[in-house]
């Protein structure tokens, strides 16, 4: 089992909606087949930076490539991550 998660700040004003239409836009990766345990959070803690977080599990390393070269989380990393965050940081776990 595989953990992905990720920790970012966008580039649009807290509470605006543009991130609102980010996050929603996020939150449709959760259809993608082989994504389980799917979660967009928002940051709450002041020992860091970030804003929001995406957690979602794998069955394993296959079904976590599947996701990464799904053509909807390509066009999603392409069109919107790019361009509106500033900041992040990737962690992946084996569990």
């Amino acid at each position: 089992m595989i953990r992905h998660t990720v920790t970012f700040k966008l580039n649009h004003q807290h509470g605006s909606s543009e991130e609102q239409a980010f996050l929603n836009e996020a939150r449709k990766l959760s259809s993608l087949p082989t994504v389980k345990k799917f979660e967009c959070l928002k940051e709450i803690g002041k020992k860091n930076n970030f804003d929001f977080g995406l957690s979602m599990e794998f069955e394993d390393n296959s079904a976590y490539q599947a996701y990464n070269n799904h053509p909807t989380h390509v066009k999603f990393v392409q069109e919107l991550w790019i361009p509106q965050v500033v900041d992040f940081i990737e962690i992946d776990y084996e569990l």
